[in-house]
């Protein structure tokens, strides 16, 4: 846990101000509320249920895979050369609902003045994104909720394939700060949707997405569409990283896998957009 990241974070109890002691072992508010800090450099404020249950460890662990195979590079660079041009001299950069870290560890190694936050319901998946980078810490938070970060800290905001808070959102960027949010187009996957029965994109997503963010105006936007070559073991990771994993009989996926030819040719589109807060 990093002490930009701690001075950044408010107590989910009492929504005070943190202090980090001296071993970074414990924040602690001005109220006495305390919460350990794990070796691996993750804090748990989450208090009472999540409304929405975070990513098991075999989706963490999915997702980790695939994305070390380098297929979602594309989007990564793209998120990080926004994030210069709009954000560089952020000094407190969330990734809300980041996952392994994956995009805020390339955001940080773009802006080397900056410490990141990566909040996640996912204990698992938040284990890893602490370890991600140096300057990178974890927090185990539920996105939909009210986040355990002050008012105007972030330079910096993203939302990668995650639930947006636009509110939440609003509430702890700069009033000069940047919201990055990136999202899948309705041709992502498109080639494996029918045939393994995955969860299609909503065709309102845009609607929603543009009425969770009325705070926002948008200032970037920018299509990218690829073409993935995956392997049959891709393709279960693929599908065991996302929401379909819970939806989808373990069998039945890898029958439907093994009658298709290998590699399989797959279409990945998402939109990198960026907002500034509304006057």
């Amino acid at each position: 846990m990093t002490a930009t990241a701690a001075r950044a974070l408010r107590c989910p109890i009492c929504r005070e101000a943190f202090d980090l002691d001296s071993d970074s072992r414990v924040l602690r508010c001005v109220r006495g509320h305390s919460f350990d800090v794990a070796r691996e450099g993750y804090v748990n404020l989450q208090v009472g249920a999540a409304v929405h249950a975070g990513d098991s460890a075999e989706m963490v662990a999915a997702r980790a895979a695939f994305l070390g195979s380098g297929h979602y590079e594309f989007i990564v660079g793209a998120v990080a050369r926004l994030a210069i041009r709009t954000a560089g001299d952020a000094d407190v950069v969330v990734d809300a609902g980041a996952g392994t870290g994956y995009y805020v560890n390339s955001v940080l190694n773009a802006l080397p003045g900056a410490a990141g936050i990566a909040l996640d319901a996912s204990k698992a998946a938040i284990r890893r994104a602490a370890k991600a980078h140096p300057r990178a810490s974890g927090v185990v938070t539920d996105v939909w909720s009210s986040l355990p970060v002050g008012d105007r800290v972030s330079g910096l905001v993203m939302n990668i394939f995650a639930p947006r808070n636009g509110r939440e959102f609003r509430r702890i960027l700069r009033d000069d700060g940047t919201l990055v949010v990136v999202t899948p187009q309705p041709g992502h996957l498109a080639e494996l949707r029918d045939v393994l029965r995955l969860i299609s994109v909503d065709a309102k997503k845009e609607e929603r997405l543009e009425t969770s963010l009325a705070d926002f105006e948008k200032i970037h936007a920018e299509d990218l569409t690829r073409t993935l070559a995956l392997s049959h073991q891709e393709m279960r990771l693929l599908v065991g990283m996302g929401p379909s994993a819970r939806h989808v009989d373990p069998d039945e996926l890898e029958s439907r896998i093994a009658e298709l030819p290998e590699p399989v040719l797959v279409t990945a589109s998402v939109q990198v957009a960026g907002y500034r807060p509304r006057a």
